[in-house]
């Protein structure tokens, strides 16, 4: 009698794990549609989904300007309107966003019955990773694959990128702002100033958090290294400074003392700010790069 007992119990388990097989492989084959309505989101999802899963990408997806994977995104229509109406238009099975997208468009879209997933952590590179993993959670096992490559080849390459800093004395930065802001800590910036072996005199010095107005008469004294900017050339990012109060009294403003990055490498909220990792920090200390 036991011997039948338990010959029926294994009968049920199998019956059980082959029935969650099939209902694993229909959710699986059931394909993902998916909209990205920011270029962070463009970004991670460019990095880990199938071609079929994208469905649509931001309406700045095609910009090299602002997306450091524009080549890419070339590949799939962008949004041309950021409202709900035109995002429903490419029948998504899910939306995007971050938590600076509107509020009201996030609910607009979920009232739609439409799934949804809001990137509200990426001051740094292990939320970024976390995200990317959870993203990839969703779209199936090729994406969890392709999430993991990406996860451990960024980690690689900050292993030896910290290897090459580990004796690097910080180069004191700031990165000013046309805008009336400053990025303290907090912020993309601080991360990324914490990647490259420098010193965001803002939040050490000014102990300014996030992007606030900056404490103009104690800004002259600072004593800045170089000056981080968007742009192409030092020259065409320190014009506008050189006119602006309190930048145009600095000695590092006066002397053109400045580095240049993409502008979309200096508001990166992706993975892809590895790249502006490498980049500063080869500006910063280009002893340490020779070979």
């Amino acid at each position: 009698m036991l011997g039948l007992k338990q010959s029926a119990m294994r009968s049920l388990l199998f019956l059980f794990l082959g029935l969650g097989a099939v209902f694993s492989a229909a959710v699986w084959a059931t394909p993902a549609r998916v909209v990205s309505q920011t270029v962070g989101t463009d970004e991670i999802l460019l990095a880990v989904a199938g071609p079929e899963q994208i469905a649509a990408l931001s309406h700045l997806a095609h910009s090299p300007e602002f997306s450091g994977a524009a080549s890419e995104a070339a590949h799939y229509p962008s949004i041309p309107q950021g409202d709900a109406e035109t995002i429903l238009r490419y029948y998504p099975t899910l939306v995007l966003f971050a938590d600076y997208s509107r509020v009201e468009l996030v609910e607009q879209v979920r009232s739609a019955g439409v799934e949804t997933l809001v990137f509200d952590r990426y001051t740094t590179i292990d939320d970024v990773h976390d995200y990317l993993l959870r993203l990839a959670a969703v779209l199936g096992p090729g994406a969890r694959s392709r999430a993991e490559h990406v996860v451990a080849t960024d980690r690689a390459r900050l292993a030896m990128l910290h290897e090459k800093l580990a004796r690097a004395k910080p180069v004191r930065v700031i990165a000013p702002s046309t805008y009336g802001v400053i990025a303290g800590s907090g912020t993309t910036f601080q991360d990324l100033c914490e990647h490259a072996a420098a010193e965001n005199l803002a939040a050490s010095i000014g102990s300014l958090r996030g992007h606030v107005s900056p404490p103009a008469e104690q800004m002259i004294g600072w004593p800045v290294d170089f000056v981080v900017l968007a742009g192409k050339t030092a020259e065409g990012a320190l014009e506008p400074f050189r006119r602006l109060p309190p930048y145009r009294f600095m000695a590092a403003i006066r002397e053109g003392r400045a580095v240049v990055v993409p502008e979309w490498m200096l508001g990166c909220v992706s993975h892809r700010r590895v790249d502006a990792y490498e980049l500063l920090a080869r500006a910063l200390h280009p002893e340490l790069f020779k070979d």
